[in-house]
């Protein structure tokens, strides 16, 4: 009969553990602060922009095509983007280095930045941003994401 008691206190254990590292998956960082200012970040497939808004801004859509978007706006109260300068690169397991053209988009009060770069399927990449904040100071935002194909 002892068996029994190690089997379901192991079987419990492993149940615990995936639940325990389901909770860390979901708490993906999309934002750093830096004094007033607050940088969003986030990494997305290209096929979720709507073909107009591609055709407006000249944005190629493609299967193995992703855009880092960064947004800038006030920690407290901050709606709307502002205005900033940044640059980075994003860089695979394996060291190989690319670099990241932003280019900013404004849609009524908003303002944003994206970044269009290719990527091989389930590729990990690791972003370096370099912002100029709205206040003159420069800072760097550091994120890893992988990358699928949909």
């Amino acid at each position: 009969m002892k068996p029994i008691p190690v089997a379901a206190a192991t079987l419990a254990l492993l149940f615990w553990m995936s639940s325990a590292a389901a909770q860390q998956a979901r708490l993906i960082k999309s934002h750093e602060d830096f004094g007033d200012y607050r940088v969003v970040y986030s990494v997305f497939n290209s096929d979720f922009i709507q073909p107009d808004i591609a055709q407006k801004y000249q944005l190629v859509r493609a299967k193995d095509r992703a855009f880092v978007n960064v947004t800038v706006v006030k920690k407290e109260g901050g709606t709307h983007g502002l205005s900033a300068e940044m640059s980075g690169s994003a860089t695979n397991l394996i060291q190989q280095s690319r670099p990241l053209k932003f280019t900013e988009i404004r849609e009524g009060d908003a303002v944003y930045y994206l970044a269009a770069l290719r990527f091989e399927d389930e590729e990990t990449l690791t972003f370096n941003v370099d912002v100029s904040l709205p206040n003159g100071k420069k800072e760097t935002v550091t994120f890893r994401r992988k990358l699928d194909r949909p």
